[in-house]
């Protein structure tokens, strides 16, 4: 069975958005490189499915505590603020009789799974600071920007302000922030700042579903942050992360990618997202990954804005010497990589400016000298862990200067 006969013979479902498979053709299109390291020899249906109905569902144990922070402030069951902080920092047993919805809440977040390898967490995260640079560029351009090719979340991005305008460049720092916090050694542990602020994440997504959901066009797209999108949020922070570091010449073994695949398994599923859509290996991930593209749809106006203005927030990052060298090249770089990443017919949809490859042609020299000459030394090893070391807090500077930077804020 050939995929254009997996086209042909779709036929959508009145209860799912009419987002889903909309733009099937040019999903193909995009997918051709995917589906052969995902190994993709028809599509599965019943897969395809699951993920039509996950757009109309949502994070149902976040929900219920979002209701309950909305409350009048005389309701006995009002989860405030105050609560819920001490709740994420100290754990629920600091507080005298907190509310149900946040006892619920932190039973379940609290409990690790079975399944959880802390030897394995920590190894992902040591293979995730070891990317240094290639982190940083493959979660922007491949995993932020090439989402941006598809509709749906970059509208609800729009229509919360979180990527454009003057907010972008910090926005996009906390995104930096939580990603870098993972990775760091003990952080995903109950009181770990990563364990924190994806906890967080969660209640802020929460929140944002409460509050958009009766205003949001959910026949077209969906719940705002449903299962379906989360499950592809997941995927390109973890399998688009190691395929496209490897993309740049990044030496990641099958050891080292089970490692990242199962840090990000935990971080899902203590983000709320279903156990159907948590994998163990890259393989399954990239399968997962295909089918998720499959059902999207095609790109919306809010994808180019937010493009740009992610291009255009270069111009804002700071730079202690020669500040306007430095945001021209950061800018031409990142153009440059973004047209080999992405290619010129991705790049014309997204309006952005296409460059020579110049910028991928050094880093995937520096990258073989890096990672495949000096880290199979012991010397080597420590010079990329020091250098990885370094990297997130230079990523943050640019992004902040010398402000503190902290995760958005929960809007009740």
């Amino acid at each position: 069975m050939t995929l254009s006969s997996d086209v042909a013979r779709h036929d959508p479902s009145s209860t799912l958005p009419t987002r889903y498979r909309s733009d099937e053709e040019r999903s193909v299109r995009l997918g051709k490189v995917l589906r052969l390291f995902a190994g993709v020899k028809e599509l599965d249906e019943e897969l395809m499915d699951r993920l039509g109905r996950g757009f109309m569902q949502k994070d149902e144990l976040g929900a219920e505590l979002a209701r309950a922070m909305r409350l009048p402030a005389d309701d006995p069951e009002r989860v405030t603020m105050v609560q819920l902080q001490s709740a994420i920092t100290d754990g629920i047993a600091s507080l005298d009789d907190p509310p149900e919805a946040l006892r619920s809440f932190f039973d379940v977040v609290d409990a690790v799974p079975d399944w959880v390898d802390w030897e394995l967490v920590e190894e992902g995260g040591r293979v995730s600071r070891r990317l240094g640079q290639n982190a940083a560029d493959v979660l922007t351009q491949l995993s932020l920007l090439g989402g941006y090719r598809f509709g749906g979340p970059t509208d609800l991005l729009v229509a919360t302000g979180g990527l454009t305008g003057d907010m972008t460049r910090r926005r996009l720092g906390e995104t930096q922030k939580w990603t870098v916090a993972v990775a760091q050694p003990h952080s995903m542990r109950r009181g770990g700042e990563g364990f924190r602020l994806t906890v967080h994440v969660r209640v802020m997504h929460a929140l944002v579903n409460e509050s958009f959901t009766p205003k949001w066009d959910v026949a077209t797209w969906g719940v705002p942050i449903n299962q379906s999108d989360q499950a592809a949020t997941l995927g390109l922070f973890s399998g688009v992360l190691v395929l496209g570091s490897r993309a740049l010449n990044v030496r990641i073994t099958h050891d080292e990618s089970r490692a990242v695949m199962h840090l990000w398994k935990y971080i899902g599923w203590l983000m709320g997202v279903d156990d159907a859509w948590l994998v163990d290996t890259e393989k399954e991930q990239h399968r997962l990954n295909y089918h998720v593209l499959i059902a999207q749809a095609g790109i919306s106006e809010a994808g180019p804005l937010l493009a740009q203005s992610i291009v255009e927030a270069q111009n804002d990052l700071h730079f202690d010497r020669f500040p306007r060298l430095g945001r021209w090249l950061s800018r031409e770089r990142m153009l440059s990589m973004l047209t080999t990443l992405l290619g010129p017919r991705s790049m014309r949809e997204l309006g952005l400016p296409m460059r020579p490859p110049w910028a991928m042609a050094y880093i995937i020299v520096l990258n073989g000298l890096r990672y495949r000459l000096l880290g199979r030394t012991a010397w080597g090893e420590r010079y990329l862990t020091r250098w990885g070391d370094k990297v997130p807090k230079r990523v943050m500077y640019r992004h902040f200067g010398p402000d503190r930077p902290e995760i958005g804020r929960l809007d009740v």
